[in-house]
């Protein structure tokens, strides 16, 4: 039995773009810090934020849009409000009609390693059929920077 390598936190010089993210009081659980489900929203906001932000991505009238088909998130130590939170982004793999994003959350603190990452994929498709759709000229620019 071939074991997986238990996943470990990154420092942001691994990850190729940044988007600060502010924390909000309903964020926080009874356990006095963010809950799990709120880092996959922040995983989706900071990715279509940066796609919207750098004109690679018209979510109201683009040709394309993005549908999460996979999701993954590994916890290394908590974040709560009022923490500010930073994403971090990089792209891993690019295919015809797919990416893979990985995003890392990370404290103020810009010597801390992150306190989660984890990736999700978006198969992007044509926004009428729902079929799978080649990646436009301006959303494959983008995401190459960001390899």
């Amino acid at each position: 039995m071939t074991l997986t390598p238990r996943p470990q936190a990154e420092y942001r010089h691994a990850y190729k773009a940044f988007r600060a993210i502010g924390t909000r009081w309903s964020d926080n659980d009874l356990y006095g810090h963010v809950n799990n489900v709120v880092y996959y929203s922040w995983f989706d906001t900071a990715v279509n934020g940066l796609l919207i932000e750098r004109r690679a991505l018209d979510i109201h009238a683009g040709s394309v849009i993005g549908l999460v088909v996979e999701t993954q998130c590994n916890y290394f130590s908590p974040l709560a409000f009022p923490e500010p939170v930073v994403a971090g982004i990089r792209v891993a793999h690019i295919g015809a009609s797919s990416v893979r994003y990985e995003v890392a959350l990370f404290a103020a603190d810009e010597s801390l390693p992150c306190a989660a990452k984890g990736h999700f994929i978006h198969v992007y498709v044509d926004r009428a059929t729902r079929r799978p759709a080649v990646l436009p000229p301006e959303l494959l620019s983008v995401l190459e920077l960001l390899k």
